[in-house]
């Protein structure tokens, strides 16, 4: 009997709660669970962190939400001077992209802080001016702040693309080969600033005056 029961899970048995049950059949199986809920944890942590930090994040297929976007992926507009033409409104950035997206090249003309006071105190942005352009009649230029500089610098540069306008080119003297300048002499003023914009067979020269503007 005594050896029947210590076989069955008696005291001295390997299923009781003596030093034998504790190591073979507690311990073993806890071990066991243990170690597979491990592993799965783990397997799954590891592969997503590293799937999302590793590499390079891979180009998104552009989804037209408007029906500009819709019609210039669908290859119906040809041109940005057909949506020029119309003054239709540009609001996807994508839309820039589709067509002078190779050829466009943007520079930072500057990035300064900007404070305002507020009841807990100043309160600190960034300010980033970009034109964007492809050297071949169309030009835009944004102004962007935020929080942090590269925050401002990603947005300021959509708002560029977004602002692209055509710019009208003419001759001076003879129309002999392609546009080559401005149309006419242009002007522009702001507070004490005037900037003369000349029309020229040369690279054209502005000129800035600090004089009262009338």
């Amino acid at each position: 009997m005594a050896d029947d029961a210590g076989v069955a899970g008696g005291p001295g048995g390997p299923g009781g709660p003596g030093l034998g049950g504790r190591s073979g059949f507690r311990t073993g199986l806890g071990s066991g669970l243990r170690g597979r809920g491990r592993g799965r944890g783990r397997g799954r942590g590891r592969g997503r962190g590293c799937g999302a930090r590793g590499g390079k994040a891979e180009d998104k297929e552009w989804i037209p939400v408007t029906k500009l976007g819709r019609l210039v992926k669908d290859m119906k507009i040809k041109s940005l001077e057909e949506i020029y033409l119309f003054s239709l409104p540009i609001k996807e950035s994508e839309i820039i992209d589709f067509f002078l997206g190779a050829s466009l090249k943007d520079e930072i003309l500057k990035i300064m802080p900007v404070q305002k006071q507020t009841r807990a105190g100043q309160r600190t942005r960034f300010k980033a001016f970009v034109a964007i352009g492809d050297y071949n009649g169309h030009v835009g230029l944004g102004v962007k702040c935020s929080k942090e500089v590269a925050t401002a610098i990603r947005g300021v540069i959509i708002l560029a693309k977004l602002s692209i306008v055509p710019v009208r080119r003419g001759y001076w003297g003879n129309k002999i080969g392609k546009p080559h300048t401005v149309p006419c002499k242009v002007t522009a003023s702001s507070c004490l600033w005037r900037v003369d914009l000349p029309w020229s067979l040369l690279p054209a020269f502005i000129f800035f005056d600090m004089g009262p503007v009338l």
